[in-house]
């Protein structure tokens, strides 16, 4: 192969626009295709002949010549191809811009910075395993995204074996823990009642009455507009979420459709559309007021300056650092419907427009103490026997 220098191109990345050095490699099949290498972010290296200084500061014209033996991919090059094969107009099943992000995430900003120079088949199982573990211990990820990572090394290897770049897969011997410890914050309908009284603005009453009486995502509710709200069927369609800006398909097939409208509500999204002062059939719902309507509020900015304060001063504990906001409404109602009002599980289910009914029962319903040892009581009087008369 003859010397090549690369070039340099300007790629959209969530930290912000990044310098990518392009080259081309060989794969195990002898096909020439193009790989990248991270720079730096445009913020940081303005012009070209920056960025060019930095490439060379980082040994990365030297790096891109560096070929491996024939057949013997680089991790680097088969997590691109993975992102390329399973995220191109080849892949098996389709996945949300949403996925494709977070899957670029993980391989270029955790896997290949570790691995990516290595190659793929001479990676050990045990070194695999040793870093995941320094990832919880000294990165302080999560269990649960640690998981995910292994899952999508996982997936970088079963599709190199797939397209014949790679024979063996060391992912596979390697466990990793994926139990969370965490747990969702429950309200009960008084203290949700009590959140409602402490939030001043009705553009804010309104957004968490709607969240705790139908247990849509965030995203599924910034995204309704009022044509959405259709009050005389009696149902709220939901068949898009608002993410990174803009409109986007749900997170599940099984998200799309439709949501009961009950009269209680129905009345209260009535008041709120006589005084909002976005009315028309495509304006947002839940409008931002600073933005004219534009978009929606912002689901962050709302929970962080008036939610979690609202519930704290009605008593809610909410420790320092713990999770809290919309989804915790959505836990609380699947709680509710199957704990306190003993709905059944599968009306549970197909409430939340959860694919599995086992994702309803085990993440989003926590049985409070009450009703267990009700449970209890009911269970220890089924073994008292009558007494024997004489």
């Amino acid at each position: 192969m003859a010397y090549q220098r690369g070039s340099l191109k300007k790629v959209p990345r969530k930290e912000g626009d990044t310098w990518v050095l392009r080259y081309r490699v060989s794969n195990a099949d002898g096909r020439r295709v193009e790989n990248t290498l991270p720079i730096g972010l445009v913020r940081d290296f303005p012009s070209e002949k920056a960025a060019w200084r930095e490439a060379e500061k980082l040994n990365l014209t030297v790096r891109i010549n560096e070929a491996p033996a024939p057949g013997r991919i680089r991790f680097d090059a088969l997590g691109e191809h993975y992102l390329r094969a399973d995220f191109g107009t080849d892949a098996a099943r389709p996945k949300s811009e949403g996925t494709a992000l977070n899957m670029r995430h993980i391989v270029r900003d955790y896997l290949t910075p570790r691995f990516g120079r290595e190659i793929a088949e001479d990676i050990k199982p045990l070194d695999i395993q040793r870093w995941l573990k320094s990832l919880h211990t000294e990165k302080k990820l999560s269990w649960t995204t640690i998981s995910k990572i292994r899952g999508v090394m996982l997936r970088v290897y079963k599709t190199g074996i797939l397209h014949e770049l790679i024979s063996k897969n060391p992912v596979q011997p390697v466990e990793s823990r994926s139990k969370t410890d965490y747990r969702a914050i429950i309200l009960s309908p008084e203290e949700t009642q009590a959140v409602l009284k402490a939030l001043p603005h009705p553009l804010h009453r309104i957004l968490v009455l709607t969240c705790a009486a139908t247990a849509l995502r965030a995203s599924e509710l910034l995204a309704l507009r009022w044509a959405d709200i259709r009050f005389g069927e009696g149902q709220i369609r939901v068949s898009k979420r608002w993410s990174r800006g803009k409109d986007g398909p749900t997170k599940t097939a099984g998200s799309n459709g439709t949501v009961p409208l009950h009269p209680i509500l129905a009345r209260h999204l009535k008041a709120w559309h006589a005084r909002s002062p976005y009315a028309a059939e495509t304006d947002f719902v839940f409008p931002s007021l600073k933005a004219y309507g534009k978009v929606p509020l912002s689901a962050g900015i709302f929970v962080a300056d008036h939610l979690r304060t609202a519930a704290k001063n009605v008593g809610v504990s909410i420790p320092d650092g713990h999770r809290f906001g919309l989804h915790s409404l959505r836990h609380s109602l699947s709680s509710y419907l199957v704990v306190t009002a003993k709905v059944d599980p599968k009306t549970a289910q197909a409430f939340l427009r959860h694919a599995k009914v086992q994702t309803t029962l085990q993440l989003y319903t926590q049985a409070n103490g009450g009703e267990t040892q009700a449970a209890q009581g009911a269970w220890l009087k089924a073994l008292r026997t009558p007494r024997k008369t004489s």
